[in-house]
């Protein structure tokens, strides 16, 4: 059965479009390593919830935006070792310093997720 890795993230309106950039290049780093799909979606339709939602999860402030992301493989094993050659990918370097990241990182929210239906 197939795995996803998911991913919440706050990015200042203001730096969309470096976060864009930043996202079209691990975009093509993970697909290069093997991952099946690899989506960046800016939130849309998300309202405040009163004690949960999308927004309240990331504390999201005053001019970010939520974005949801995913990553798809075909199994667990398959990202464990996907993850492994990305990670060791010096394409990617730069984009890991916490300083450079368009996004505050104590925000961000990531998981990996069994698949359990697929139709």
């Amino acid at each position: 059965m197939a795995y996803v890795d998911g991913f919440l993230i706050p990015v200042p309106k203001k730096k969309a479009a470096a976060y864009r950039a930043m996202a079209r290049k691990a975009a093509k780093v993970w697909r290069e390593h093997g991952a099946l799909d690899y989506k960046e979606c800016i939130a849309d339709d998300v309202k405040p919830g009163k004690w949960t939602s999308f927004p309240r999860a990331v504390k999201l402030k005053a001019g970010e935006a939520v974005w949801f992301s995913y990553i798809v493989y075909k199994s667990r094993q398959h990202r464990d070792r996907v993850l492994a050659k990305v990670m060791k990918d010096k394409r990617l370097a730069a984009m890991m310093d916490p300083k450079k990241m368009p996004f505050d990182g104590k925000r961000f929210i990531w998981g990996g997720f069994k698949v359990v239906v697929d139709r």
